[in-house]
Order: C-alpha cells, then structure tokens, then sequence
C-alpha cells in the first residue's frame, strides 16, 4: 500500500516522516510512505523551530477560498504526475487540505471515485470557510468554536508554552468527550447540524480519524470524522494534544488502525 503524506503547516516533509515514524516502524514493508513538502514557504509552525530546523512548508497562507482551490490543483497535479496512491496519510494542515479536496470532489464530481482508496487523518478538521462555500450552513456555535480552538492552539503550541509548561500545555477546553469515541449528537457536533447535511457531501471512503482530547483543535477533528460514513470509519484518541504522541501503545493502535483502513478500501 502506497500512501502519500502532507504534513502540517509551517513544517516539512521531513519534519512529518520523523514525527510518525514510531509508529510506521510497526508496519511490514508492503506499506510505503511518501513524504511530500507543501508548495509554499512559510515561518515555522509555533514551537517548531525548537526541534526542527528550516526549511518548512505550508500549503495555503490565509483561509481564502481562492488559496484552498490552488492548494487542490496542486494536489490533483500531484497525484496526476506521481501516482496513484492508494491512501494518504496527513497531520493538521494536510488534513485540511485532504478533507477539502475530498467534499469539493463530492459536490462537483459525485460520480468519479477518489484518487486514492483510504485516508488518515491526524489531528484534522475541515476549514469552516470552505464548508460554508460548499452551501453547508454554520452557525454561529461552530464560528465561535473554531476562533476560540485556533486561538487556544496558538497560545498553547507557542515556544513559552513549550519552554514553561511542556506536554501540561495541552488542556481540554470543549468538554467531556471519555467514551464517546468520537461520535456525538449528530444534530450538534459543536456547531455543526449533521442531520441537515447534504447527503452527497460525505468522505465516501475509509477513514481514520486520529485526534487528542487534549487539542485545542479537537473540536475540528471530531466534526470531520462525521462527514465520513460510520461504517467505514474509525476514530481513536491518542490522549494528548495536537502532535502524533511515540507512546508505544499510541503507536502500536495508530498501526493497527491504518492496517485496518487498507483492509476496509479492498472490500469497500
């Protein structure tokens, strides 16, 4: 299996090859990873630049619709001259990038598949402002969700909260999610109505949804794994905050999980 990896903004493709690879390590070698930089260069993500040095790489500067659609050409060129890939794999950014690409695929292309057969999302979300191009309506619950989680990640990822309080930075601000396993109210996934979803604007392929009860952004991972169909998808909280913890059981899970999603795109 064949997958492509984005990482998130203000990093690198190197920076994500180094961040997942505990658990890849548990993988036989009929899974490869190919690691790509975004096209665009870009200050490091908060706190990066503690462990990693430059270069580092975004794939869209602002949330404007006109710069997510140049990041989809991109992507659809990429995978044009490179692939095919069976299933891509991505962190933060990239999960944007991958999650948008996907639902414009569904609004405008309902009848071709999607380039590739399964996708992993790490600490994901789709951006609310391509949602609501795509004629989903936001209240303003999830307006008010999405600033406060962007704020509070910035605040909680930034180098004096690294240097002052290390992995206590995280803290969960939305709520008691233990049990949940990542499906709420479909009617009220802070913000988001889920039974007045347009049918067609659904991820109609495998997926893993990989999210932090402790990230600030977990409110965004959670409302994307629900565009996805819950028969062919699973979620897992790794238990931190937003960053791929190298626990051994996190590990070990995260592996089993991307085992299962090649699994489920062969008889899907």
């Amino acid at each position: 299996m064949r997958f492509l990896c984005l990482h998130g903004k203000g990093t690198s493709a190197t920076i994500f090859k180094s961040q997942t690879a505990s658990f890849r390590a548990k993988l036989n070698n009929s899974f490869t990873f190919e690691f790509v930089d975004g096209f665009l260069p870009s200050p490091a993500a908060a706190g990066i630049d503690l462990f990693y040095p430059p270069p580092y790489y975004s794939f869209w500067n602002t949330f404007a619709i006109p710069d997510v659609r140049k990041a989809h050409a991109w992507l659809r060129d990429l995978l044009a001259r490179d692939g095919p890939y069976d299933g891509v794999m991505c962190f933060s950014q990239g999960c944007s990038l991958i999650a948008s690409f996907c639902l414009y695929h569904q609004a405008e292309t309902p009848d071709e598949p999607l380039p590739f057969k399964t996708a992993i999302f790490i600490c994901g979300g789709a951006p609310i402002q391509a949602l609501e191009d795509l004629g989903i309506e936001i209240s303003q619950e999830a307006r008010d969700v999405d600033n406060k989680s962007a704020r509070a990640l910035a605040e909680q990822a930034s180098t004096d909260a690294i240097l002052k309080s290390g992995l206590d930075r995280w803290q969960n601000n939305h709520g008691a999610l233990s049990g949940s396993e990542g499906r709420l109210d479909p009617s009220n996934v802070f913000g988001l109505d889920f039974t007045k979803m347009p049918s067609h604007l659904r991820i109609k392929i495998p997926t893993v949804h990989v999210y932090g009860k402790n990230d600030p952004r977990c409110p965004a991972s959670l409302q994307l794994s629900h565009f996805s169909d819950p028969r062919l998808t699973k979620t897992y909280d790794h238990g931190g905050g937003h960053e791929v913890p190298r626990k051994v059981e996190v590990s070990e899970r995260i592996a089993q999980l991307i085992e299962w999603s090649t699994v489920a795109a062969r008889v899907a």
